[in-house]
């Protein structure tokens, strides 16, 4: 054949092939165009991630700084990608995808080696693997679902390339650090820093780097205590991808290699236990900023919360609560076992309800006539004697006692569920330790306790309840009861803006009012049903005369009364005369509040729980104090004396009538109803509260720069017993927490302002000393309203004022101490 048609031949095919060829090259590039435009359709706008912020946990400190409590919806913590180390960049990069610093967002190498490992993977059964970048796994997890389809795949392979051309590489790694998630409720590498080290980024190990970026493959499948062998595996891998890319040396790598992975947990003292402030904290926030900005806007709160001082109020308050049900016998057991010998199977069972930290759940194993033996989860066994549960006698209609226990079988027997707290251990002739135990019971009576800083309003703890597991209702801030006798300081404070002074003269005698037919006829009577006759205001206040507090108070006229409760923030009450006693329902963090304004010499202050919030960049959104200082812009040296602040607090008294109330308050700790207190042995003040029947029990008091309040009874009121007043019930819990509050502080004096006198007079007539005068107190007087002598030489004070009727008043009597 002539060469020159088998050169035409070979022309024509090749012809035909390049024909073929270029038409097939039309053809991917119709097709991909086609399936550019098609799957593009629809796509999320990627340009939101260039200003996009992940959802962050807001996070509550406590005054110290110390970690509160945390609430998100996604436990993470944003990290800007410039405080990210390197090294925590660089164990992601050589984890997921070695080229990210050159791909455009796909990397097609990476592609072609999954494909072939994937052929290999298909023939040995094993999982197929995938090839997705750190920009693709961006683009799914911002803007795509997890979906497993090649609808999907194709979707994000082109939201990836359009991502990288969109924004720089440090961006988008910045995104994906703080928003892939890592197990253990961790998204973001920040928060799996926290909740698996306990540690900030910059002071992990690179073993502990080299764990956190094997989790994106797997979470679950990699936890260390759950699967640690694969775990240890995944770390290695990790750690030899690491030394291939040259991000770490070999001495680095083996070294790693070697080193277990220690899960750490906060310690206990990193965190302050305060549920029911916490909870006040929340809801504040949740209704300033709404529900969103709380759970995932990132907020940084500085609250006002003193953690030692919130450790005294709950230690206070539950040996308070559990001190007076101890007094009211023995309910019996939390549960009982029918079949001891499985005893231990049976009590792991057993759901307790809310306990003391220190108790324990124990069963009954058997009983003896001096010691019961008891049995714990774990399988050791302890002993009670008789002498730690003599306290619990049964309880009977009546609120009466049973007999005495003189057999731990009264009390106690095989199979019953209790609460018990070690005491101490005994060395028995084995040279065996036996524990011994004191029964427990979990009380029935609730309370609140609260302490304010009275210059600031400042709320330095808060104690809702006995359990915030058991109740969230905060009995500070959300219990509304009738105050009783501790509202009668603020009788007194109407009477002396009136005219009154701490030694002026009311009648203690028996009161009659006549209210109408609808109500009639009101009698009150003071507590024990005693009459003294004339009496100073001061004596009235310290053995809390009801008696002469509605004489007072019908003298002055309610409309004083009834102020002054609105000016310092107690309530708005009608105008009964039974309001003098305490008839009107307030709560335990107003009223503590009021007894602030007080101290602080009559400046109003707001209670406040949070000192500052900021938001997740940094900018200071809300502050407490909002006082300018005009001083404070310039060097620290320029200024040779301290900045001074301008006070804008309005006032709701004079600071010597404040004096003269806080002075008479002094008067009930040292001669009172509220004496319990003076053990203590420094300067304190305050007032008991108690309500009919004793169904609540109160004690509001004070030092000069701390003042605490104290409610104690039942959440559906009744009785709190017979004699079970605020002076034997809620006072001691005061006494308790000043006395931790105050420990080992010099004691301060109360601080007398300007205006006012201090004059000793006579203690049971308000007069000048005499002849006759058995005792003496130091009072305190305005200038011109003390005692003087007639021109007889006779001491005389201010004269009773007269009656003044008040229509309305109630037929409740409440207020008895």
């Amino acid at each position: 054949m002539p060469k020159t048609k088998s050169y035409s031949r070979l022309f024509g095919i090749l012809s035909i092939l390049a024909f073929m060829g270029v038409v097939g090259l039309l053809c991917v590039v119709g097709l991909t165009a086609w399936g550019l435009h098609h799957y593009s359709r629809g796509l999320p706008e990627y340009s939101q991630l260039e200003d996009y912020e992940p959802p962050t946990v807001t996070r509550i400190h406590a005054g110290d700084g110390r970690l509160l409590a945390e609430y998100a919806e996604e436990q993470r913590v944003f990290v800007p990608i410039g405080s990210i180390p390197t090294m925590v960049v660089n164990a992601f990069i050589a984890a997921e995808d070695k080229n990210f610093s050159s791909h455009p967002g796909v990397d097609v190498f990476g592609v072609g080696r999954a494909v072939i490992q994937n052929i290999g993977n298909v023939i040995t059964g094993r999982r197929m693997i995938g090839a997705s970048t750190i920009t693709q796994q961006v683009a799914k997890n911002f803007l795509l679902t997890n979906e497993v389809s090649i609808n999907r795949k194709i979707k994000e392979i082109i939201l990836a390339v359009r991502i990288e051309r969109a924004l720089l590489k440090d961006r988008i790694m910045e995104l994906y650090l703080n928003e892939i998630y890592l197990g253990k409720r961790s998204y973001g590498v920040a928060a799996a820093a926290l909740n698996y080290f306990n540690k900030s980024l910059e002071d992990l190990t690179i073993n502990e780097v080299a764990f956190l970026a094997g989790l994106p493959k797997a979470p679950n499948a990699y936890h260390p205590e759950h699967n640690t062998a694969a775990a240890i595996g995944r770390r290695n891998y990790v750690l030899g991808r690491m030394l291939e890319d040259g991000y770490i040396d070999k001495k680095e790598f083996s070294s790693a290699r070697t080193e277990d992975l220690l899960l750490r947990v906060r310690n206990k003292e990193e965190v302050v236990h305060a549920p029911f402030f916490a909870e006040e904290v929340r809801r504040k926030i949740a209704e300033t900023y709404g529900e969103s900005i709380l759970y995932r806007g990132g907020l940084s709160v500085r609250t006002t919360i003193r953690p030692q001082l919130q450790k005294f109020a709950s230690d206070a308050l539950q040996d308070g609560l559990i001190s007076y049900d101890k007094k009211h016998g023995w309910r019996g057991p939390v549960s009982r076992i029918s079949d001891t010998t499985v005893w231990m199977t049976e009590l792991s069972k057993i759901v307790p309800p809310p306990a003391k930290e220190r108790w324990h759940l124990a069963v009954v194993l058997r009983t003896e006539t001096n010691f019961a033996r008891i049995g714990f989860r774990d399988g050791t066994e302890g002993s009670i004697p008789l002498t730690e549960l003599t306290w619990a006698r049964s309880w009977r209609e009546g609120q009466k006692l049973g007999p005495e226990i003189t057999s731990v079988s009264q009390v106690l027997s095989p199979g019953d569920v209790i609460f018990v707290e070690g005491i101490r251990s005994v060395a028995e002739e084995s040279g065996a330790v036996d524990p011994i135990f004191s029964l427990c019971q979990v009380p029935e009576v609730e309370g609140a306790l609260l302490a304010l800083d009275p210059h600031t309003g400042r709320v330095l703890a808060m104690v809702g309840g006995w359990s915030f597991q058991e109740s969230q209702f905060n009995r500070a801030t959300q219990a509304q009861r009738q105050p009783g006798s501790a509202f009668k300081p603020f009788v007194y404070l109407a009477a002396i803006e009136a005219g009154y002074t701490p030694a002026s003269v009311v009648l203690d005698a028996p009161f009659v009012i006549d209210q109408g037919s609808d109500l009639g006829v009101w009698k009150p009577e003071n507590y024990g049903r005693e009459f003294g006759g004339p009496s100073t205001l001061r004596l009235g206040i310290e053995k809390s005369k009801n008696l002469m507090t509605v004489r007072l108070a019908n003298s002055i006229g309610m409309e004083r009364v009834l102020d002054v409760a609105r000016r310092f923030d107690i309530g708005q009450f009608p105008p009964h005369l039974s309001i003098a006693l305490g008839a009107g329902e307030t709560t335990l963090l107003r009223l503590t509040a009021a007894y602030a304004m007080i101290i602080n010499g009559g400046k109003r202050v707001q209670p406040a729980l949070i000192e500052r919030i900021q938001d997740r960049d940094g900018r200071t959104i809300m502050r407490r104090d909002q006082r300018e200082c005009t001083e404070c812009q310039g060097p620290l040296n320029f200024y040779p004396t301290a900045p001074r602040l301008i006070d804008y607090r309005s006032r709701v008294t004079d600071p010597a009538t404040a004096f003269q109330v806080t002075w008479m308050l002094k008067g009930v700790v040292e001669r009172g109803t509220g004496r319990t207190v003076r053990e203590l042995g420094r300067p304190l003040a305050g007032k008991t509260g108690t309500t009919n029947d004793s169904l609540d029990a109160w004690f509001i008091g004070f030092s000069p720069d701390l003042v605490a309040g104290v409610f104690i009874g039942f959440d559906k009121p009744r009785s709190l017993g017979v004699k079970q007043t605020g002076s034997n019930v809620a006072a001691p819990v005061f006494k308790r927490f000043m006395e931790l509050a105050t420990k080992n502080q010099p004691p301060v004096p109360f601080r007398i302002p300007r205006g006012i006198r201090m004059v000793r007079i006579d203690a049971e007539n308000g007069n000048l000393p005499d002849g006759k005068t058995e005792r003496l107190i130091l009072e305190a007087f305005k200038p011109g309203t003390e005692p003087s002598r007639n021109t007889n030489g006779v001491a005389s004070s201010r004269d009773e004022q007269p009656n003044k009727p008040v229509e309305g008043s109630s037929r409740f009597d409440s207020g008895l101490y």
